[in-house]
């Protein structure tokens, strides 16, 4: 099946999904704006203020639309700098976090593979709203398969290739995503790679996201989670300032 993006869906995505923080940004925006005229503060500070609000609110917009629908990142050309195509993986594995965009892309991009799709979404552990809203226009790869986050159904040592789009950082806690790697270490074969894509709390995804940096976790905090998880390697290559893509072997 292929699966064509729209234009701006990215973009389209995030203000879906995290309308509510959009809602009470321009409430609260407002709200200072009132409190300001109110007041009388000088126009310089009314105006800084007020761009500070907007930069808050429109920056996120403006990198998600480079990151998710200019950059190429859903083409996934950049798979070709990781030699994967090349090999002909036998046996690949897919895991989201209630939200899929990617396996059917992998599946074309790797059509005489075996693809099999897991997603670790807890309704208990995993509350985000923008998950919940998510999951409601998802679509659902052929016998995707509900998980926990600390046991993947397979044998050990079969697996080509984990792939861990934008996804694994929805495990908040640590010992839990050292579990979760743990399993993934498991069904991973010697030759095997996991590949994780992720944005990271650092400096280009602050200016870009504000204090919203914070949902995503250090370069540091990955490479930790995966050495206590067993892993031999931590390779990590930029896709574009704001995205990492974590190569680990076993």
């Amino acid at each position: 099946m292929e699966v064509k993006r729209r234009k701006f869906q990215g973009v389209l995505n995030i203000l879906s999904f995290n309308r509510h923080f959009y809602i009470i940004g321009l409430l609260m925006l407002g709200a200072i704006i009132t409190g300001l005229v109110v007041f009388k503060v000088p126009a310089i500070w009314t105006w800084i203020i007020i761009g500070a609000f907007l930069y808050g609110l429109v920056m996120p917009l403006i990198v998600s639309a480079y990151v998710y629908d200019f950059s190429g990142y859903y083409d996934f050309k950049w798979l070709k700098n990781l030699h994967l195509i090349e090999k002909k993986p036998k046996q690949l594995v897919n895991i989201n976090a209630g939200f899929d965009e990617t396996s059917f892309i992998l599946k074309n991009n790797f059509p005489e593979s075996d693809l099999k799709v897991f997603d670790f979404y807890n309704a208990e552990q995993h509350t985000e709203p923008a998950i919940v809203r998510a999951r409601k226009v998802s679509l659902v790869y052929p016998n995707t398969r509900q998980i926990a986050s600390d046991k993947i159904p397979l044998e050990d040592k079969s697996v080509d290739a984990v792939f861990l789009l934008s996804a694994l950082h929805e495990i908040r806690s640590h010992k839990e995503k050292v579990l979760f790697l743990k399993e993934c270490h498991r069904i991973c074969k010697a030759d095997g790679k996991i590949i994780t894509v992720e944005h990271l709390r650092d400096v280009p995804n602050f200016f870009a996201f504000s204090v919203g940096f914070t949902h995503f976790f250090s370069r540091n905090a990955w490479k930790k989670a995966f050495k206590e998880a067993g892993f031999s390697s931590f390779g990590e290559k930029k896709f574009t300032p704001f995205m990492s893509i974590f190569t680990c072997c076993p």
